[in-house]
């Protein structure tokens, strides 16, 4: 096997590939088991969302914290609701304060088409 090709003169080692080829597999088997998949979760809501219906939608959040999950909060505008993106805005607001202590945010909230989201991430 070459083990250095622009070296002068070329470094070169002897070796068996089958064992080779077995202890390169073993690496990338080790490797995949020792990394962690993170998910994103998303919790939808809309700017005219009623408070209790808001808490039960903070409750799944913690639940994903907890878990040590990302969480995507997304509030949707339909028709005219559009035209106030503040009502938005504030809804976001409102979540991310029932969830301060346990999460922060990624980043201010933006507004991408019709939809306006924040990332939350657990401390």
């Amino acid at each position: 096997m070459e083990v250095s090709p622009t070296a002068v003169p070329p470094v070169c080692r002897v070796l068996d590939h089958g064992k080779f080829l077995y202890l390169e597999k073993k690496k990338a088997q080790e490797s995949r088991r020792r990394q962690s998949v993170i998910l994103v979760k998303e919790v939808k809501v809309r700017s005219r969302t009623d408070e209790h219906d808001v808490g039960v939608k903070v409750g799944h959040m913690r639940r994903f914290l907890d878990k040590g999950q990302r969480v995507k909060v997304t509030v949707f505008f339909r028709g005219r609701e559009i035209a106030h993106p503040e009502l938005g805005k504030d809804m976001l607001r409102r979540v991310y304060e029932k969830v301060q202590d346990i999460a922060q945010m990624e980043g201010e909230p933006r507004l991408d088409g019709r939809r306006m989201s924040m990332m939350v991430v657990p401390k």
